[in-house]
């Protein structure tokens, strides 16, 4: 079975997280992506751990089932590479900010001109209708921009930014299905199509779904935000041995926890037993759960909750996660050797069905490591290649 994007090429220039995740997860699915890189290299190639220089953990977790070519985009020879890749390619992807993409000619006019068909997807930090249109965007201020690091500071003693690079994977999320959406309206009418993808916009709609709250109805019925999750007390809860996340969430599980702990009382309350209620005060309640839990261990909470049908899973460090039982037996991690690195470590495609499972794709590439295949295939020869690597167009590892 072929894998569902095999035969379709993507030239990619984009860099760091929010771009790069989002080609990887094409790749998984089978496409040939062309990592278009400047000189110096993706940022993330440089950022520690690694092995080689040039080789960071982050950066081959982005990357793997690319090809990497190296063009000095400030070089017009260079430019006249990247349109031919483009005039033979399905998916242009690129994070170069709207002004610098027009003085280089990556406008989706001139690329169109080059494919009449092509799927062009332009990610940008803030949508190109409002005043902050050219202003550049990271993942720790589009975070602070979304409303997420506000909401930290509503249930802890200051804001705090999630940690973990949020609004370039949820924004890469966007790229994808959005890329996937348009390839199948290319099938129907073989038409060009011009994808934004506001990484701020992302994150508020991934925000909101849940937060915007009251202030869905017009006139606002209250204000925004998700009550049971910004009411006090929401948290991990310190068993005798260590962390647990235990959460009776309907009525029948809040009444049945409530008995198992000797708390007839509450189970019988008639504030307890009506969502809305027990919504209003929820915090009173979790306060009674963490006074149960630290009279027991992790594993006896597990137990009375798997006994009670509610959930509960002790609380994973990073490293636990190598060892977790579940993880370990479906198989996320898996083992594999790169060809300069050598035995690593990676994090499988978690989806199955989609036919991704079709596809191995390659390691993460060194850069430049795939530059003379490619340009060869564009038809340069021994004589010219030469000759780009002297003017300083491409490199080669």
């Amino acid at each position: 079975m072929a894998a569902p994007l095999e035969g379709w090429r993507v030239v990619d220039l984009t860099t760091v997280l929010f771009g790069p995740y989002a080609t990887r997860i094409l790749a998984d699915y089978g496409a040939e992506v062309i990592k278009v890189e400047p000189p110096s290299g993706d940022l993330t190639r440089w950022l520690e751990p690694y092995r080689s220089p040039g080789m960071g953990a982050m950066f081959i977790a982005a990357n793997r089932g690319k090809r990497s070519l190296v063009l000095d985009l400030k070089k017009e020879e260079a430019r006249a590479i990247l349109r031919e890749l483009v005039a033979g390619a399905d998916i242009l992807v690129h994070s170069i900010r709207p002004k610098a993409a027009a003085r280089l000619g990556i406008t989706f006019e001139a690329m169109r001109a080059l494919k009449p068909d092509l799927i062009y997807c332009e990610l940008t930090g803030y949508g190109q209708g409002g005043p902050w249109r050219d202003l550049p965007a990271y993942d720790d201020t589009v975070q602070a921009a979304s409303g997420i690091v506000a909401l930290e500071g509503e249930v802890s003693d200051e804001p705090h930014y999630v940690p973990t690079t949020l609004a370039d994977k949820v924004g890469s999320l966007h790229v994808v299905h959005a890329i996937l959406a348009a390839c199948l309206a290319r099938e129907r009418d073989r038409r060009a199509r011009h994808i934004r993808v506001p990484m701020l916009e992302c994150l508020v709609d991934f925000l909101m779904v849940e937060h915007l709250a009251g202030r869905a109805f017009d006139p606002p019925v209250s204000g925004p935000g998700y009550a049971r999750v910004l009411a006090g007390g929401r948290r991990p809860y310190r068993a005798q041995d260590g962390w647990v996340a235990i959460l009776p969430y309907s009525t029948v599980q809040w009444e049945r926890f409530l008995r198992a702990i000797g708390r007839e009382d509450l189970a019988a309350a008639a504030w307890v037993r009506d969502p809305s209620a027990r919504s209003g005060r929820i915090g009173e309640l979790y306060e009674v759960v963490a006074a149960a839990v630290a009279e027991r261990d992790v594993a006896a909470w597990i137990a009375l909750a798997a006994e009670l049908d509610i959930p509960a899973v002790p609380v994973s460090g990073l490293e636990d996660l190598f060892a977790h039982p579940h993880l370990d037996a479906v198989g996320i991690f898996r083992g594999f050797r790169h060809p300069s690195e050598g035995a690593m470590r990676e994090v499988r495609f978690p989806v199955e069905g989609a036919g991704a499972e079709a596809h191995d794709p390659r390691p993460a590439p060194r850069l430049g490591e795939d530059g003379r295949a490619i340009l060869e295939a564009l038809g340069r020869d021994a004589a010219a290649i030469e000759r780009l690597l002297a003017e300083g167009v491409t490199r080669f590892p």
